[in-house]
């Protein structure tokens, strides 16, 4: 039997026994019904109902409870807020599948393709991470969207402030006139809110969630005001006003750079490009990079400079505005 089967069989073996282990070890959803009754009564011990709101349990899906590998995984990091930052209803457990689908099926085309055994991890490697990537994109994409729309939503509930309404009314305000991701974010807070949580709270909730320094400063802004009083309206106008003059010269910069970073892709993505061109025109000539053991020391030295080269480049022309 061919060694390739072999491992696609193992693979799918693998992925089968965890997925089993992991539709097995759910969370209890009867729990997490009980912590939020316990909540919203008010029962619940200060400790604990201080985890549970960090933990977003008012307003997340009772359905929602994390399965084994989600368990596991949040050990080494907040791995559900980086779904929550991207806004996909992926959980992690589909989302690992997902990519094991795909690192699985650029085996499979690898080898029905006759590729050296040696590039066969390589593309599986690729094919897996392609789930990140566009995770990445998501979460970064939102993030950029929802750093330009602040200006306009600082201005909406200054003008909301003026006309009479309280501050959580002009959360409602956005939520109603603005858009994703500022509105569902907005509405979020002011849903918080009503839920009784404390307006601290909902927008410390907030700042995590959203890693932008401007809405930081939205949100320490409110804090100190509610604790020392003051003009809430005319503080929301000059922050405004602040990240608007900062996005002109962030513009700037990028036009100034426009040219370096143009350059920093073209010299990062030749060296792939040629590599796949190379192998494809003579690909023994390329295998001595693989079987020899100087190869594969000038292959791993490539990858390392090609890593630094781009760190170097990102470096120069990043700046920070």
């Amino acid at each position: 039997m061919s060694p390739l089967i072999i491992s696609v069989a193992a693979f799918v073996g693998v992925f089968s026994l965890i997925l089993g282990l992991a539709l097995l070890l759910r969370g209890d959803g009867r729990s997490r019904v009980e912590d939020r009754l316990a909540l919203l009564t008010g029962t619940s011990q200060p400790s604990h109902r201080d985890k549970l709101l960090q933990e977003g349990l008012l307003t997340a899906p009772l359905e929602a409870a994390p399965g084994f590998i989600e368990t596991l995984l949040t050990r080494f990091g907040r791995l559900r807020l980086l779904f929550e930052q991207a806004d996909t209803s992926l959980t992690p457990t589909r989302f690992f599948a997902l990519s094991a689908l795909l690192a699985a099926a650029g085996m499979g085309v690898a080898g029905y393709a006759g590729f050296s055994p040696a590039l066969i991890p390589l593309l599986a490697a690729v094919m897996g991470s392609l789930p990140l990537l566009w995770l990445l994109w998501r979460r970064c994409r939102r993030l950029k969207a929802f750093g330009a729309q602040i200006p306009e939503a600082l201005e909406l509930i200054a003008r909301a402030l003026r006309a009479g309404h309280s501050l959580a009314a002009g959360f409602r305000l956005v939520h109603e006139e603005m858009p994703d991701p500022i509105g569902t974010e907005f509405g979020r807070v002011f849903e918080e809110q009503n839920l009784g949580v404390p307006l601290e709270e909902a927008l410390t909730s907030l700042a995590d969630r959203i890693p932008n320094l401007d809405l930081k400063f939205f949100s320490t802004a409110v804090i100190l005001q509610r604790q020392t009083g003051g003009d809430l309206a005319e503080i929301l106008d000059k922050i405004g006003y602040l990240v608007r003059e900062r996005f002109k010269i962030w513009g700037q910069v990028q036009a100034l750079t426009a040219e370096g970073r143009l350059s920093g892709v073209v010299l990062l993505g030749l060296p792939p490009l040629l590599f796949v061109a190379v192998y494809r025109i003579n690909p023994e000539y390329l295998m001595q990079l693989f079987t020899d053991p100087m190869g594969r020391q000038m292959l791993a030295g490539a990858v390392i400079l090609q890593i630094l080269g781009a760190l170097a480049i990102r470096k120069i022309v990043n700046i920070r505005v």
